[in-house]
C-alpha cells in the first residue's frame, strides 16, 4: 500500500469522524486507479475541491475551507506541503511533483473561488464582543486585517470552519502544527483552551 493509503487509514480508524472518513474514502478511490504524482495539476484540482469545496466552503469536519486565502498565503502552505516542511496527508501526496508554477496556478485559483459564507446561526452578541476583544488584546486584527480578510502571507479567517479554527489554534499551542515563522507559537503561548473556543465561535461567524 502506498504511503497515501496507510495515512488515510489513520485517518479512518479514529473515532468520531465519520463525515471526513467518508471523504477520505472517496479520495482514496479516486486516487487508487493512478499515482498521485503521476498526475498533472489540472487533473488533481478536482479531487482537492472535492474535499474543500469548488465553492470554496468546505463540508468536511476539520478540512478547512479555502475561497478567498490570499494566493502568496497558499502558495507558501503549497510550497510547504510539496517540500514537507509542513507534514499533514493527504495534502504531501497531492502536493508531490508539482512544479513551482502549478503551485502559483492553483494559488492564485484559490483566491478567485468565492469567500466562505460564516456559521448561519444566531450568534450571541455578548460571546462575540468578548472574542473580538480578546483578539485585538492579541494583535489578531493587526495581521489578519480589521477584518481578518488576511493578505499577502497571512491568510484570512473570516467565515473559516469552526472545527478547522479551533483545530489550527490547538496545533500551534502544542506545536503539531509547524508555521513558516514563528509569530502564531509567540501568539498562542499566553492563551489557554477556552480562548481558542472563543476565537473560533467570533471568527467563523464573521462575514
Amino acid at each position: 500500500m502506498s504511503p497515501l493509503g496507510f495515512a488515510l487509514l489513520r485517518f479512518l480508524i479514529l473515532p468520531g469522524r465519520d463525515m471526513r472518513m467518508l471523504g477520505l474514502v472517496i479520495l482514496l478511490l479516486v486516487l487508487a486507479a493512478e499515482p498521485v504524482r503521476a498526475q498533472p495539476l489540472d487533473a488533481r484540482l478536482p479531487t482537492c475541491l472535492a474535499c474543500h469545496g469548488e465553492n470554496g466552503q468546505s463540508q468536511l469536519p476539520e478540512v478547512p475551507s479555502l475561497g478567498a486565502q490570499p494566493a502568496l498565503y497558499s502558495l507558501t502552505q503549497l510550497v510547504m506541503f510539496r517540500d514537507k516542511l509542513r507534514e499533514s496527508e493527504p495534502m504531501n501526496e497531492m502536493a508531490k511533483g508539482l512544479s513551482d508554477d502549478d503551485l502559483r496556478k492553483a494559488a492564485d485559483l484559490i483566491a478567485r473561488l468565492p469567500p466562505p459564507a460564516p456559521v448561519a446561526d444566531a450568534s450571541d452578541a455578548a460571546r462575540m464582543e468578548k472574542a473580538r476583544a480578546l483578539a485585538a488584546q492579541n494583535k489578531c486584527n493587526f495581521c489578519h486585517q480589521s477584518n481578518f480578510e488576511g493578505g499577502q502571507n497571512v491568510p484570512r479567517l473570516a467565515g473559516q470552519r469552526e472545527d478547522y479554527l479551533l483545530k489550527a489554534l490547538r496545533g500551534y499551542k502544542d506545536n503539531s502544527r509547524r508555521g513558516y515563522d514563528a509569530a502564531m507559537s509567540e501568539v498562542v503561548y499566553p492563551l489557554n483552551d477556552a480562548d481558542f473556543i472563543e476565537l473560533a465561535y467570533f471568527l467563523s461567524r464573521l462575514k
